[in-house]
């Protein structure tokens, strides 16, 4: 598929249309702040588990 296809095109607007109206400023913000939230959680258990595989290497 390229990227100027028109039907693709189409098909993206048209499905960003119909969703925006049903978006709420709540909704965004609590989408926002658990996906900050799980960067947190995700690079903090990396850190962890690095940690500890370091430790039993030697």
């Amino acid at each position: 598929m390229t990227a100027n296809n028109p039907t693709f095109a189409g098909t993206v607007g048209g499905t960003f249309l119909s969703v925006l109206p049903n978006l709420d400023s709540t909704d965004v913000l609590k989408t926002v702040v658990l996906a900050g939230l799980g960067a947190v959680v995700s690079f903090t258990v990396s850190l962890v588990l690095k940690r500890i595989l370091k430790k039993h290497k030697k």
